[in-house]
């Protein structure tokens, strides 16, 4: 017990905590990723993806709770965390007042800061997501009697949302790129040996969720589908 309180209240545990969290959704990302480029397979292929593991009610209850979990965790620790460096980002400032403008574009820098602003529309991102595919919010019923593949087409080829998708794609591999780093070195994974190759791993994964994801409104969007590219 006392080893779970120290993880809610120490920065050390938090910062644990939000490695573990981080590592787990990147894992998550790249599962999801993989199901979703079936949809360049071909609508055979991808319904019977989204029809078998639907079927799975058991174990995707529990993956569903399993991931709800880590992903409130890491944003509740994630605001914690970006409260306590705020706050002691004022009280240096006030000890060491400087007039110099650099300062403020350096905070605005400071990857805590813009991994803020990323999670911030991730956030929104996942929202959006959820509303679209899960409770086809806004659809007035007509996604009820769609395959999964026509129902993703629906929702990617309208204007709005796939703006919104590229965009927080986009986000999210910044996000990623960073976070994913961020979260060995919270995890005691630093070393001069392998930092580069971390930092090389975040980047290239960071990108491969960004254009990965992104692909999709703007295949459907721009081109009517992955169908319409066929030879």
């Amino acid at each position: 017990m006392n080893s779970l309180i120290n993880a809610f209240t120490s920065s050390v545990g938090r910062k644990y905590v939000m490695g573990l969290t981080g590592l787990f959704l990147c894992v998550f990302l790249a599962i999801h990723l993989a199901g979703n480029v079936l949809l360049y397979v071909g609508p055979e292929a991808y319904n019977h993806y989204a029809h078998t593991l639907h079927e799975q009610q058991a174990f995707l209850i529990f993956s569903e709770v399993l991931l709800y979990s880590a992903f409130i965790l890491h944003l509740v620790i994630a605001l914690k965390l970006t409260g306590t460096n705020l706050a002691a980002r004022r009280n240096n400032y006030a000890v060491k007042k400087s007039k110099r403008t650099g300062r403020t574009i350096a905070g605005f820098l400071a990857p805590e800061t813009w991994m803020f602003w990323t999670g911030v529309v991730v956030l929104a991102f996942t929202l959006q997501h959820l509303a679209d595919f899960k409770f086809e919010v806004g659809f007035n019923g007509e996604l009820e009697s769609l395959t999964p593949y026509e129902k993703a087409g629906v929702i990617l080829s309208n204007s709005w949302q796939a703006g919104l998708y590229i965009a927080g794609s986009v986000m999210l591999g910044l996000h990623v790129s960073h976070g994913l780093q961020s979260a060995f070195q919270s995890l005691g994974v630093n070393h001069s040996r392998f930092n580069g190759g971390i930092r090389w791993f975040s980047t290239a994964f960071g990108w491969l969720v960004a254009v990965g994801f992104a692909s999709f409104p703007v295949i459907w969007y721009c081109f009517g589908g992955p169908g319409a590219l066929a030879p």
